[in-house]
């Protein structure tokens, strides 16, 4: 199987043996995993470590949202473990966006992505945190707000995609997480899960699937199956 690095696999486990045997499972099926606080806080920096010097790429999915400084400071480590990407909280605002891309300066393989909205929210979660937007419009705002601020690239669901690309030009890094097989259950996702056909037809640059690939009976059929379009 070709290695593409654009599906990315979500090591989402609640500790280093269970991600270890997936991807011992994978193995050059699979050349780059996203890792969460999760399991960084479980299992540490070791395991970004080990995997990168196997050869994968790690996207490290913090989510950071703190005082610049300290956003800046966790970006740095993140590069210095060897990470290719590292996300940041979009609605921090363009002060947390521009530190993050700032400390990435000095290490040239790593990409700042920021999470516009999170994938399991709604309209109506929006509102109760007293935002007046549909999530589309959060999105979008919030992605023009990143790309500004100097990001790579932003995190949004499969069914924005296609909005995104035509506000961020052909360059912007758009990873989508929320990728399921064709009939799947979309888990967390809820309504703003797709398949990765979807997203990468609309323009996805990379997409992150997890539990499609990770719980089935055989991760490399399942693995080919999302590449395959689901």
């Amino acid at each position: 199987m070709i290695n593409d690095s654009r599906t990315i696999v979500a090591l989402d486990f609640a500790g280093r043996r269970e991600a270890e045997a997936l991807v011992d499972r994978l193995g050059d099926a699979c050349g780059h995993y996203k890792i969460g606080l999760e399991l960084l806080t479980a299992a540490g920096p070791g395991l970004v470590e080990e995997l990168v010097g196997r050869g994968h790429e790690v996207f490290l999915d913090l989510k950071l949202f703190e005082i610049p400084n300290s956003v800046a400071g966790a970006v740095r480590a993140a590069g210095a473990l060897g990470a290719s990407m590292v996300t940041v909280h979009a609605m921090g605002g363009t002060g947390i966006m521009a530190a993050a891309v700032d400390a990435a300066r000095g290490f040239p393989g790593l990409r700042v992505l920021a999470l516009t909205v999170v994938t399991s929210m709604t309209g109506r979660d929006l509102a109760d945190i007293g935002i007046d937007a549909t999530t589309d419009e959060q999105v979008l705002r919030l992605a023009r707000l990143s790309v500004g601020a100097g990001c790579d690239g932003v995190i949004a669901a499969p069914g924005e995609t296609g909005a995104l690309r035509d506000a961020l030009g052909p360059r912007a890094l758009i990873v989508t997480p929320g990728v399921t097989l064709a009939g799947g259950s979309a888990g967390e996702h809820g309504s703003r899960a797709g398949t990765a056909r979807a997203a990468f037809a609309a323009g996805a640059s990379h997409v992150v699937v997890g539990r499609a690939v990770t719980r089935a009976a055989d991760p490399v059929a399942a693995l080919r199956r999302v590449r395959a379009g689901g």
